[in-house]
């Protein structure tokens, strides 16, 4: 009886103990799974809570592009930077869908993320007398005035990823357009979860700076880790500033490499900062690091095209399909036309398995031969 009684004991104990265990591996994400749900999903909300409408929803018909191009309107493009890939891509959309609008691109500014200076960019165009400004305010506070300025002379404002603070939609901007980026943190998250097979101790390169969706990506990539893998830790953070975004993270990876020799991972938050760790993963002799992005650029691509390539997965932000969005919000602006306060475009996971068909999705061209030729 006593024995039976154990019996029983242990085997309520077992069932008990076996519950557990399916609860803790139900936790855990399956990150192919959960990198196929993010398809034509839109995780990120607005500067201001505002529910995202996808780019898809933003065309003019094509009296309406006769009308606009009736107007012969001219547009300054203002740029926070314009020195890297995402800038470049960006442009290029926006210039591609104005000259299809019959739309004079005057000026395209670079303030070199310093919003002092891109206030003075701000009032240089303005003599310019555009009746469209494009732009991404480096600093939401310090360039609201300037901005408010353009509004009040009647420029249609479109804005890239943030608003100036104290900004309503509709009154003193035509739209806002971003990609997904809370949604590019979790493709990133989980790109570093099937890079490890979901275990392992990893560190985060983010930005310091208040910019509403940098933080985003942050915020996402690690609630994603945290609670959808376990056994992912996260044991070393350290933010950067500008100006030199490759030199500051690769002495933040560096000290966190050097800090801990079971670091397996590295999330950086766009890709120059991606640079920096994989030139301070290289330094300290760590080729089997697995690095993590957002941002599709030229140097990460090229690493990720390589076989042993320490860039494992980046979620890619649409810039050139952007532009184009951003220009056709200039022309609802143009002809009263209501528009959307915040329009997102979905995040895109790239791997080395799907490298080259995301390149002519991110920039609407071939891969150049340097990423073409490290796959062969």
């Amino acid at each position: 009886m006593k024995r039976a009684s154990r019996l029983a004991s242990l085997g309520l104990a077992l069932v008990l103990v076996t519950g557990v265990v399916e609860r803790v591996w139900s936790q855990i994400a399956d990150p192919d799974k959960a990198l196929a749900g993010l398809q034509d999903k839109i995780l990120s909300k607005g500067p201001n809570g505002e529910e995202p409408s996808p780019a898809s929803s933003v065309s003019l018909s094509a009296e309406e592009v006769e009308r606009i191009r009736g107007l012969k309107a001219k547009a300054a493009i203002v740029m926070h930077y314009s020195r890297n890939d995402w800038s470049e891509a960006q442009v290029a959309g926006l210039k591609s869908q104005f000259d299809k609008m019959g739309i004079e691109v005057i000026a395209v500014t670079d303030a070199g993320f310093l919003a002092e200076r891109q206030v003075a960019d701000i009032e240089a165009v303005l003599n310019k007398h555009p009746q469209i400004i494009v732009s991404i305010p480096t600093d939401p506070i310090i360039t609201a005035p300037a901005y408010k300025k353009a509004s009040q002379q009647g420029v249609k404002l479109v804005f890239m990823d943030n608003v100036p603070s104290g900004f309503e939609a509709g009154k003193d901007y035509v739209s806002v357009v971003s990609a997904d980026n809370y949604g590019n943190g979790v493709a990133s998250a989980h790109l570093m979860a099937k890079a490890l097979q979901s275990k392992g101790q990893i560190g985060l390169v983010y930005y310091a700076a208040d910019f509403f969706v940098t933080q985003q990506r942050y915020e996402a990539f690690k609630k994603t880790i945290t609670e959808s893998y376990p056994d992912i830790k996260i044991v070393a953070e350290q933010g950067i500033r500008e100006p030199d975004f490759f030199t500051d993270a690769d002495r933040a990876a560096y000290a966190m490499l050097t800090a801990n020799q079971k670091l397996s991972g590295i999330w950086a938050v766009w890709d120059v900062p991606a640079e920096g760790v994989i030139a301070a993963a290289r330094t300290a002799g760590n080729e089997h690091l697995a690095i993590t992005t957002i941002d599709l650029g030229l140097n990460v691509a090229v690493e990720m095209a390589q076989s042993s390539g320490l860039v494992k997965g980046v979620g890619a932000q649409r810039p050139f399909d952007q532009g184009v969005t951003e220009a056709l919000l200039a022309g609802y602006g143009l002809l009263g036309k209501p528009a959307p306060a915040y329009v997102a475009l979905p995040a895109l996971p790239v791997t080395r398995d799907n490298l080259l068909d995301a390149w002519k999705t991110v920039y609407h061209t071939e891969a150049p031969s340097s990423i073409e030729n490290r796959m062969k």
